[in-house]
């Protein structure tokens, strides 16, 4: 790859390696690999930073990878690798917290209204980890808190996405002036727009439940949370930009 840094071309290959052990391997490494919910029997202490080098599918990887090696060498080039790679994972650990604290609140809200009409946690929970459900759990939640509270249980968050979102957020601190455009919009837009339109974006679809493309899945709240802990590591480190113990 041309112009390309040294961590962003390992965190690239790394990936790659991954996605293609996933295609050989398919199910038990997302079973090992991917984010569960934490009360989930699958979950593994590993997986807060696995699931980020996880991805669904070839235009998944694809686009993280591109938004990788467009944004993330000219960060490197500024910060050094260790800096950079401390911020990406960072922004990663940080889409996975922020992802199962909503899954956590979902899970909660749905469990809570359950437990209030007789049914037992035991059973509950035995019951989502067989795969199944009670069809009496339909007749109490609305069909949104019914699909929030059983896919925050056996659902899975893989991508690298919530540390790329962090990754544009950190562009757009360095380079506000500098225009970007979606692939499938070529207006330019200057960074300081873009990014924080494209963040709104994602937390309207996230409290919305909505897609842009008619498809679900998407781990919106990732997104939101990986630019979230963006912003807050990069303004941190502007205000004390001139601190005599700042990070060389």
């Amino acid at each position: 790859m041309r112009n390309v840094t040294e961590t962003v071309k390992q965190l690239i290959i790394i990936n790659i390696l991954f996605f293609i052990g996933t295609l050989l391997v398919s199910s038990p490494a997302y079973r090992y690999l991917a984010l569960f919910f934490p009360e989930n029997p699958d979950f593994k202490a590993w997986q807060p930073i696995t699931y980020m080098f996880m991805h669904g599918g070839f235009m998944h990887i694809f686009f993280n990878m591109f938004a990788l090696y467009s944004f993330g060498s000219a960060l490197e080039l500024f910060w050094g690798s260790k800096k950079f790679l401390f911020f990406y994972i960072s922004c990663g650990l940080g889409a996975a917290l922020v992802h199962t604290g909503m899954n956590y609140y979902h899970f909660q809200e749905g469990l809570n209204t359950l437990l209030s009409n007789g049914f037992s946690k035991t059973e509950i929970l035995q019951l989502l980890n067989e795969g199944k459900i009670d069809t009496r759990w339909q007749e109490l939640l609305t069909v949104s808190q019914f699909q929030s509270f059983t896919s925050a249980y056996v659902g899975t968050a893989v991508g690298a996405s919530g540390a790329i979102y962090g990754i544009i957020v950190a562009f757009a601190f360095m380079f506000p002036e500098a225009e970007l455009a979606l692939m499938f919009v070529p207006i330019p837009i200057k960074a300081k727009y873009f990014v924080p339109g494209l963040v709104l974006i994602d937390l309207y679809l996230a409290i919305s439940g909505k897609s842009i493309f008619g498809g679900g899945g998407i781990a919106h709240f990732a997104h939101v949370g990986g630019a979230l802990f963006g912003f807050i590591i990069m303004w941190y480190w502007k205000k004390n930009q001139f601190n005599s113990n700042r990070w060389n």
